[in-house]
């Protein structure tokens, strides 16, 4: 399995890669620059040379960059629309340097404009900023429905994907505090889940996956994370979806409210349930 979690790039990437080996992953999720955005660091070639060296010593598999939660390319001000466009472009361009095969973002808020519009903005966005030729692929994650989200449907996140010209450069994040909140029952009917994410938008484009529990119940959409175990969505589920046979090889990556030692202990119990 692979598996992993979200870790601070504040002491470069060799540290994060030596982080991951120390709590038991073999992988892990980073923030490509300051979560509420802003301009990103220089980046350090003799240390991502470093932890690249370092990854392949400990057969890890494909990290994932998170964009800032501040990216919005659907948004009705053209200002943060246009600065949200220049991060992604900036990110993607940066990730040619690293050991980075995803990269995950959240497909925006309309803010009264509508999910039609807001739809259309982002797959404008998108067939601005991808040439087909990025070094990673582009992941829509699947959000809550809180506000005015975009993605709460895997009908929406299909028709962002749908309006790409690029749309092989593109895939899907699912994070299971999310899908949980906007009304996909992961917990009594997991089979279904999955059989209507395939039917819809197919398995095929399912990347990645945010592993988390849940601090509100069912059809909150409501967005917030909970440790594995302490939420609504309960250990069982959580570990029935790491052995599900159609999700088995698929990246796991934990976006818990925990700190290094909170990360260690959810892994390891992954770890002991994981069948085969």
């Amino acid at each position: 399995m692979i598996l992993g979690s979200h870790l601070s790039m504040a002491k470069g990437y060799t540290k994060a890669v030596e982080e991951a080996i120390s709590i038991g992953a073999n992988t892990f999720q980073f923030f490509t620059r300051n979560p509420r955005g802003g301009k990103a660091k220089a980046l350090n070639l003799k240390d991502i040379e470093k932890a690249t060296k370092l990854m392949k010593e400990h057969h890890f598999g494909q990290l994932l960059a998170h964009a800032p939660y501040t990216m919005n390319l659907c948004s009705e001000k053209e200002d943060v629309a246009s600065f949200s466009k220049y991060m992604m472009k900036d990110d993607l361009e940066r990730l040619k340097n690293l050991p980075c095969d995803l990269y995950n973002f959240h497909p925006g808020s309309h803010v009264g404009l509508g999910v039609e519009k807001g739809i259309e903005k982002i797959t404008n966005a998108l067939n601005e900023i991808i040439t087909g030729e990025e070094a990673v692929l582009i992941l829509l994650e699947t959000m809550s429905g809180k506000g005015t989200e975009i993605g709460k449907t895997f009908e929406e996140i299909k028709t962002i994907i749908d309006g790409v010209k690029h749309s092989e450069s593109m895939g899907v994040c699912l994070d299971t505090c999310h899908v949980y909140s906007a009304g996909y029952d992961i917990v009594d009917d997991l089979d279904g889940v999955i059989e209507e994410f395939d039917k819809i938008i197919g398995l095929d484009y399912l990347k990645a996956i945010h592993l988390n529990d849940s601090k509100t119940p069912f059809k909150s959409f409501k967005d917030r994370h909970e440790k594995l175990g302490l939420g609504t969505i309960g250990e069982k589920a959580l570990i029935e979806i790491i052995n599900h046979p159609k999700l088995r090889n698929i990246p796991f990556f934990l976006e818990t409210p925990n700190e290094l030692e909170g990360y260690k202990h959810e892994i390891d119990i992954l770890r002991r349930n994981e069948n085969g």
